[in-house]
């Protein structure tokens, strides 16, 4: 019990949810864990402020306007914020292993080759024309060369293109109802210039950056995170240095440190098990199926309960603790409860 404490508290440090650890912007969140998961866009600004310290809601989504941070398809080919710098050599190297296992899924909904390229061809042609187009306009315009509007088939299309380099999410629509758009890659965040890498290298880079933002960890961690095949982590594995920040620290590391992360957090989604973060009794509370995983209390790593949060207005943070927390862990959720509030700039 005490290694798996001691290795939690350093997987927490290394992510910067533990031990005082807390980065300065939004930039160095997403460079320290290489990106923050965001599907849903709420929720990845929620996990940048539990591992920043006095950063705003918009401050997360001007590091998208001012093309610092740019959302896609990274990591499992989920949805990921990262750090514009990171982009095209995580495309270059995770795009073709996602699009290979998203063949059969198109074949599935009647996409073949020949349909996927001149859909290809048709999302670029109208960024180009008509900039910045919304998911909804983008499935419009596929439904004029016989592609479904409804169902998943359009939405399978623009992740695609996205994947290939082709396209990214832009600039939000204007409107109190704003919806992401999607931009031109090309032309939202030009190529710097600078040499692509080789794929052994970057597979190696990324092992790197894993292991310094999540640590300690293992080859099976790292390729449940990254979703490389196990032969291709293990290689990469072994090639990659450790170098975790703030690892000198570890002895001032403060006890009882509580986060409040969001749905669908890095933490909880970054290794093969759950064992050292959830406890087992509750591994339902925090996974309750259908692919949800609830926003947590943890506590220096440690899992004590779930948490929501009202819209604007409302109760603001309401939680569910496990059992009896300590006088320490209910002032710390307070604490965290409070800055949630002022980071979405309520009441």
């Amino acid at each position: 019990m005490a290694e798996q404490r001691h290795i939690r508290a350093q997987r927490a440090r290394a992510q910067a949810i533990g031990g005082g650890v807390r980065c300065g912007g939004v930039v160095e969140v997403l460079e320290r864990v290489v990106g923050v998961q965001a599907q849903d866009p709420a929720s990845a600004a929620l996990g940048v402020r539990a591992r920043s310290t006095g950063l705003t809601a918009g401050d997360v989504r001007w590091a998208v306007e001012d093309r610092s941070a740019v959302r896609g398809w990274f990591m499992r080919g989920t949805l990921h914020l990262v750090a514009a710098t990171d982009v095209r050599w995580l495309l270059d190297l995770l795009g073709p292993v996602f699009l290979r296992s998203g063949e059969r899924r198109l074949r599935e909904l009647g996409l073949d080759p020949k349909l996927c390229a001149r859909a290809e061809r048709l999302i670029g042609l109208a960024i180009a024309a008509d900039g910045p187009l919304t998911r909804a306009e983008l499935t419009e315009r596929l439904g004029t060369i016989g592609v479904p509007t409804e169902g998943q088939a359009a939405f399978h299309l623009i992740r695609r293109s996205a994947l290939t380099g082709q396209i990214c999410y832009g600039p939000e629509a204007d409107g109190p109802a704003a919806k992401a758009r999607f931009a031109l890659l090309d032309a939202w965040l030009p190529a710097d210039g600078r040499k692509a890498w080789e794929d052994e290298a970057a597979v190696a880079e990324l092992a790197r950056r894993y292991r310094a933002g999540h640590g300690p960890s293992e080859a099976q961690d790292f390729a449940t995170w990254s979703g490389l095949s196990l032969s291709a982590a293990k290689r990469a594995w072994a090639a990659a240095t450790s170098d975790r920040p703030d690892a000198e620290g570890e002895d001032a590391a403060e006890d009882g440190d509580v986060r409040l992360l969001p749905a669908y957090d890095n933490y909880l989604t970054a290794y093969r098990s759950r064992e050292l973060s959830v406890p087992a009794a509750h591994e339902r509370q925090v996974w309750p199926g259908g692919g949800q995983i609830r926003a947590s209390i943890v506590v220096d790593g440690w899992a004590v309960g779930t948490w929501s949060c009202g819209v604007k207005g409302s109760a603001g943070v309401m939680v569910s603790p496990f059992g009896a927390l300590s006088a320490g862990v209910e002032d710390g959720v307070a604490a965290e409860a409070a800055d949630i509030d002022r980071f979405l700039a309520r009441g």
